[in-house]
């Protein structure tokens, strides 16, 4: 869409709310109530009017291309009948006061929940498009007549120009309403912040705003979202779907996380979900159940890496090209025998730089730093700080891998906060 014209001029929609509509000749045709856009990308684009008719007395929807002077009243060409219509808007189609005027929308350039005090448009010869979202004090002023006074109070006494505070549209998404969350814009919009300002986000919002946030989000977006909310806003948020719904975005987390998320739902919530999951996803979450959650047993994740010693570094490189995306943790590669024992471990690094035809068992460092399945939270701490390392793997009493702990895991059970 091309901005540029000679007759562009910016208002804002403080400045049409409660004007009278007239024709040339100044007999009123109504007074304006709202304004109402199509969701077109990338601005939203006035079609009509909201207005209450002189004639009828009744809301009424007006052709916005009818207008054609805006002032202290709005002009517009003489109507005809067919141009009053019933105020039934299209899917796509908003009252734009009634739907973000003082409502929450997510600044997702800032990752922040802000208050609308003010729309700003753009006019050009032939439209009207939605361009900015104004969340500052003097788009407040500016709506209850108080703009130029404030202006001046400030100026004269603090010799302070107060600005105006725009955030463009299209990094804008609003909150009023479930349906514009469930379209493509929002999704799209949502799914550009990191997963951990989308989580503050939706933990700042209301239970009910909460859910439908989340509700509209994809399953890998709400499991990568999941992962860093607080433990019982997690538990909340999946007590609001259904199984099947809820199933889809515990396989999309990570097996430790997935696990600590079940192990805080009521027994026949958490049964009900693990029924609706895939098979081997689910065997694998109940090993992890099956641990305590403040023993290496429930803090490790089994979505590892891990090859026989004779396995050729070009063959590991092609496997990790396959596996990584469905694995937890991918840095180490622990190399093991026939009967899982732990052998040796290799960083990711180490493999890169290798020569192709070079077996894991040459590279491998022998020298491994593991805990024990039963091993408790200041043992593995004290790994993790002597050794420098990014994660720790778990073995059984006969030295067979069981799993691995991400230092991010054991954040979470020693520090909650900063593990979220």
């Amino acid at each position: 869409m091309a901005l540029n014209s000679e007759s562009q001029v910016f208002l804002f929609l403080s400045q049409v709310l409660g004007k009278l509509v007239v024709d040339p000749d100044g007999r009123p045709i109504g007074k304006t109530v709202d304004l109402v856009a199509n969701l077109a990308e990338p601005y939203p684009v006035v079609t009509d009017v909201s207005l209450i008719s002189s004639e009828r007395k009744t809301a009424v929807l007006f052709p916005w291309n009818k207008i054609t002077g805006i002032g202290a009243l709005l002009t517009a060409l003489v109507p005809v009948p067919d141009d009053f219509r019933e105020p039934f808007l299209p899917r796509e189609s908003l009252l734009l006061k009634d739907t973000l005027l003082d409502k929450q929308v997510v600044d997702t350039n800032g990752a922040k929940i802000r208050r609308v005090n003010d729309l700003q448009f753009l006019k050009t010869a032939n439209c009207l498009y939605l361009v900015h979202v104004d969340v500052g004090f003097r788009g407040l002023m500016r709506r209850v007549g108080l703009e130029k006074p404030m202006d001046a109070f400030l100026h004269g006494f603090f010799d302070y120009v107060l600005s105006d505070q725009l955030i463009p549209w299209n990094v804008v998404q609003p909150l009023s309403s479930p349906d514009l969350l469930r379209l493509k814009i929002a999704q799209d919009r949502l799914a550009q912040l990191h997963p951990a300002d989308l989580a503050d986000i939706i933990e700042d919002l209301d239970i009910h705003k909460r859910s439908a946030v989340f509700q509209s989000l994809d399953a890998e977006t709400a499991a990568e979202t999941l992962e860093e909310t607080d433990p019982k806003i997690q538990v909340s948020l999946i007590e609001e779907l259904n199984l099947a719904a809820a199933s889809d975005i515990i396989e999309e987390m990570s097996l430790s996380e997935a696990a600590d998320l079940l192990g805080d739902l009521p027994p026949e919530r958490a049964e009900g979900i693990l029924k609706e999951m895939e098979k081997d996803i689910a065997d694998d979450v109940k090993e992890l159940l099956s641990h305590n959650e403040e023993k290496a047993g429930g803090m490790m994740t089994t979505s590892f890496l891990s090859f026989a010693p004779s396995t050729m570094t070009a063959d590991a490189m092609e496997s990790i090209r396959h596996e990584a995306e469905d694995r937890d943790f991918i840095y180490y590669l622990y190399v093991i025998d026939g009967e899982e024992h732990l052998m040796g471990m290799i960083s990711l690094r180490e493999l890169l730089v290798a020569p192709p035809q070079t077996p894991l068992s040459d590279l491998m460092d022998k020298r491994v730093v593991s805990v024990n399945i039963d091993a408790g939270k200041e043992e593995i701490a004290g790994h993790f700080a002597k050794y420098g390392i990014m994660a720790i793997p778990v073995v059984d009493e006969e030295n067979r891998i069981q799993g691995v702990i991400v230092f991010k895991n054991l954040l979470e059970v020693i520090a909650p906060n900063l593990g979220k």
